[in-house]
């Protein structure tokens, strides 16, 4: 019979309490069990003594006899100095999908044309601050020299007729 050490709900709705249980691995996750060796209550403060229950003695025995802790129950194992728990290797865990690097990657090309357009910008700018000092000058020497006062003098007598 294949055992398992597994956490057995037990409480209200939004109220959890779990017993640490030795039960047949067929058996339902709240239905029958061989022993109850703990329990767990995930309500209280992480350093609260009471938050973890376990009758180390029995755990060892039921190990030695090779029962299978969940993943959970064998974080309380290792918390407690009953067995050690083997560090889980998972590479790609912080990675974001397929579609978010897209994303990523559009946003980043988007910063890239704003930031250059930016400083594109910002050279027109400084030409234009340069340019119109020198050109200034010449422009009113030209429109001096192309409205004589006798033209205007005629342009405004053609206007009244």
């Amino acid at each position: 019979m294949a055992t398992s050490i597994r956490l057995s709900r037990g409480g209200s709705k939004k109220r959890p309490y779990y017993k640490i249980v030795v039960a047949d691995s067929r058996s339902p996750r709240d239905g029958k069990f061989i022993e109850r060796i703990g329990s767990y209550n995930p309500l209280l403060g992480k350093d609260n003594p009471e938050r973890v229950k376990l009758d180390t003695d029995r755990a060892k025995h039921w190990l030695s006899v090779g029962a299978q802790p969940t993943d959970r129950v064998a974080r309380f194992f290792d918390a407690a100095g009953v067995a050690e728990r083997a560090a889980g290797s998972n590479p790609n865990k912080g990675v974001p999908g397929k579609k978010a690097q897209e994303r990523a990657e559009d946003k980043a090309a988007k910063l890239a044309e704003a930031e250059e357009a930016k400083a594109a910008a910002a050279a027109a700018a400084a030409e234009a601050a340069a340019a119109p000092v020198v050109e200034e000058a010449p422009a009113a020497e030209a429109v001096a020299e192309e409205a004589p006062a006798a033209e205007a003098a005629a342009e405004a007598d053609e206007a009244k007729a």
